[in-house]
């Protein structure tokens, strides 16, 4: 089965494509050539991924799903969330965006956290939503080499090691990530 990822992020693709069996063949943007930008104005993950999938639909006219991930700090009202990757301003880095939100994190001793993912899946014309979350705290620093984003300053819970630190073979199994996208694939193997 052929599916558009409505994603130009490598480091997503890959973590989809090690969780999808064999036979999903997954087309991200860049496999398509596409060299557009895809719209993201709404304020919540669920709108966001909706909106993606309609457009990539809209122009491929293909079975197509759409992801949006977000972290969010209880002290910080929930920022980042929807703005997570662009956090730190239009030229974000991982790194700006971890400096970011341990900067405004200084001083407070809440550092509940949690990562949430909603996957949007436009098949045959009809819409599904599949959503995870993942629990944790932020460290006080940044610790590990692997994975991406936030995961350097995200320790789950029942965990000592952040996201960066467990590697992703670990990741795959807890997190937000993993918790949608297998709800998604026992979806589509029931289709």
């Amino acid at each position: 089965m052929e599916l558009l990822f409505a994603t130009g992020n490598a480091n997503k693709v890959i973590e989809i494509s090690k969780l999808l069996p064999k036979h999903f063949n997954i087309q991200s943007l860049k496999d398509l050539g596409f060299k557009g930008e895809l719209n993201e104005p709404f304020l919540t993950l669920e709108e966001n991924a909706k909106t993606k999938a309609e457009q990539l639909r809209e122009i491929y006219n293909k079975n197509v799903f759409a992801e949006d991930s977000g972290l969010f700090i209880e002290a910080l009202n929930g920022e980042p969330g929807v703005h997570s990757a662009r956090y730190s301003g239009n030229n974000a880095t991982d790194k700006l965006n971890i400096e970011k939100a341990l900067l405004e994190l200084q001083g407070k001793s809440n550092r509940k956290a949690y990562f949430k993912t909603v996957i949007h899946l436009i098949l045959d014309g009809a819409h599904h939503q599949f959503i995870g979350a993942c629990h944790g705290t932020i460290n006080k620093q940044a610790v590990g080499s692997e994975g991406f984003g936030y995961d350097p300053i995200f320790t789950p819970n029942d965990y000592d090691l952040t996201f960066a630190q467990l590697g992703l073979d670990i990741k795959n199994n807890i997190s937000h990530r993993s918790k949608a996208t297998k709800d998604f694939i026992d979806f589509l193997l029931a289709q």
